[in-house]
């Protein structure tokens, strides 16, 4: 069965976007720092073998904060996989003709169709809020860290407000990628 897995780059002091985050400006001030080992995509190489593994999901789950600010992915995060998106607003019209995205206010539901569509790939979930909300829902199957080498001093916490009791995670791999990446994945202890 697919899992629900949070792909997110963090600075070491816990920060998945710069300070100044708005609609304009969705890595927040200096937050592209946290991405560069994405599209740097050099073959051959520990951070290139991951971005593949991420590339190659059946379906995708986001928030409309995480969507909306990175252009809808242009209606195609990879491949033509699903995308899912987590609101209580109807699509925007600037959305309105990409049929790989789906606007949803039902989690649960969210979940079920992501996971028939995945099949026995993965299903990416982006966005911090998305994740607080799935952990104590028990949606969230693992988390995959991109450990990035730098301290942002402000920004975007991934978990500022998880409010759960204290949740234990199993590591199933790790990663030393170029450029003193960490790469980092947990399964979620249910």
């Amino acid at each position: 069965m697919a899992a629900t897995v949070l792909h997110m780059s963090m600075s070491v002091d816990g920060f998945i976007a710069g300070p100044n985050v708005r609609p304009d400006n969705g890595l927040g001030d200096g937050g592209e720092r946290l991405h560069e080992w994405f599209f740097a995509d050099v073959p051959g190489s520990v951070n290139h073998a991951v971005g593949q593994e991420y590339r190659s999901s059946g379906a995708v789950i986001a928030g409309r904060a995480t969507f909306e600010p990175a252009g809808g992915w242009g209606g195609d995060h990879h491949d033509g996989v699903p995308i899912f998106i987590l609101s209580r607003h109807p699509k925007p019209d600037w959305a309105a003709d990409w049929p790989l995205v789906s606007y949803m206010s039902d989690l649960d539901e969210i979940v079920r169709l992501a996971r028939a569509a995945a099949g026995d790939q993965d299903i990416i979930v982006h966005g911090s809020s998305l994740a607080q909300r799935m952990i104590p829902a028990g949606l969230l199957d693992e988390l995959q860290i991109h450990l990035i080498p730098v301290l942002l001093g402000d920004g975007l916490a991934l978990f500022d407000h998880l409010g759960l009791p204290q949740r234990e995670l199993e590591l199933i791999w790790m990663r030393e990628g170029e450029g003193g990446i960490a790469h980092l994945r947990y399964r979620i202890a249910h």
